[in-house]
């Protein structure tokens, strides 16, 4: 068994009185330690599988195990929990607080922990460090690259330790070659253990990851193999 397991997954919306179908029986197993890439064109149904991997999204039939926890059982507080132990999320946008250094944007995921604020400085100081960022601590976004900012969103994800990370477009708004350096760093995490899904639409990203799942109008077509190291 694998570390994510999604078994008939499927989730329909209601739009002005019509029932839209976003994911149908989708079938997955990721194991601990991959690095995949999810891609397929605007409207296929691959963000709303990744909020429901990121147990922000119940779907409206399925069932998802996580470490074998079944999580959308779990209670909305519980969910808020299970997020912050298990998961870390790299949005399309970013979303730094442009008024907050690098440090305090990656300190704000402990803001719920009970970290001492000493123990929750170090801790961002290490997440920085990790991701090459270790000497700009104190620049606001502002005062960072594109890439820079990146990194400081993956250095906030990967903070508090949790075992998988979500990526959103996480290249979407980046030059090549700034692109390429932040895939990098999704890889070298990848190597020290972690499991990385990553939505993208560009398939050049698929040079760093493991195996590629395609979706088309919210069916998986094709999971792809495990590429050979």
């Amino acid at each position: 068994m694998g570390l994510i397991e999604l078994y008939d997954i499927s989730k329909l919306y209601q739009s002005d009185g019509t029932e839209v179908r976003a994911l149908t029986d989708v079938e997955l197993s990721i194991d601990e330690g991959e690095l995949v890439a999810i891609m397929g064109p605007s409207g296929s149904g691959k963000s709303t599988l990744l909020t429901i991997l990121g147990a922000m999204n119940p779907p409206t039939t399925g069932q998802m195990l996580i470490d074998d926890i079944d999580v959308y059982r779990l209670s909305v507080e519980q969910r808020a929990d299970f997020r912050h132990e298990y998961l870390g999320f790299v949005f399309q946008q970013l979303q730094l607080i442009p008024y907050l250094t690098a440090i305090e944007n990656v300190m704000l995921p402990l803001a719920i922990s009970k970290h001492s604020n000493k123990e929750q400085q170090l801790m961002a100081t290490a997440a920085l460090e990790r991701v090459g960022l270790g000497d700009k601590m104190k620049r606001l976004p502002s005062q960072l690259s594109g890439g820079e900012q990146g990194r400081v969103a993956i250095a906030r994800a990967i903070v508090n330790h949790p075992p998988i990370i979500l990526a959103d477009e996480p290249t979407g708004s980046l030059d090549t070659h700034t692109g390429e350096e932040v895939m990098q760093i999704f890889k070298d995490l990848n190597e020290e253990g972690l499991t990385i899904l990553i939505v993208t639409h560009n398939p050049e990203n698929t040079r760093y990851t493991q195996r590629t799942i395609n979706i088309r109008d919210g069916r998986i077509v094709r999971k792809g193999a495990t590429k050979c190291a």
